[in-house]
């Protein structure tokens, strides 16, 4: 049988870059049980009220929902148990210095198979407040305006 090669998306937290302006994304690997490797290939998992913590040195995440494999039996996990991720200490570290500043936390963006291993792509965030979701809206359907404006012109001036 050949190795699984490249990446296969499972999940992805779309509202994240929403709701928090990311600082800087970590790709993490995550200890799981063999029916939580089954479930996540049946691609099934969700991110939304997912979020990583650091306790005692080792970061966790908490509250990610991957449900229990159909096929499973006694041996099956609970859908929102805390899972261990497998970081480098240097990671760690810069985490741990960075997250004792107020107002930052940590949030799982994407979860992926990455050569057949279970990867999660963290990020450092800080929650934005309402109006800077509203300004990110503006600016983003103000971009989205120029460029269709740009383009009908460019159509014209072909003709």
């Amino acid at each position: 049988m050949a190795k699984e090669t490249g990446r296969k998306l499972i999940a992805q937290h779309k509202k994240a870059r929403h709701d928090y302006n990311i600082l800087d994304t970590f790709e993490c690997g995550l200890v799981l049980t063999g029916t939580e490797v089954k479930s996540l290939r049946q691609g099934r998992a969700s991110l939304v009220d997912g979020f990583g913590q650091i306790d005692a040195g080792e970061v966790w995440l908490h509250n990610v929902h991957i449900p229990e494999y159909s096929q499973g039996t006694w041996t099956n996990h609970s859908a929102r148990r805390k899972r261990k991720l497998l970081m480098h200490r240097a990671e760690i570290d810069k985490l741990i210095g960075k997250l004792q500043e107020t107002g930052l936390t940590l949030v799982p963006l994407q979860l992926y198979f990455k050569d057949g291993r279970a990867k999660v792509e963290l990020a450092l965030a800080r929650g934005k407040r309402e109006y800077d979701k509203r300004q990110t809206l503006r600016e983003k359907q103000d971009r989205r305006e120029a460029d269709r404006a740009i383009s009908a012109a460019r159509r014209r001036s072909r003709r």
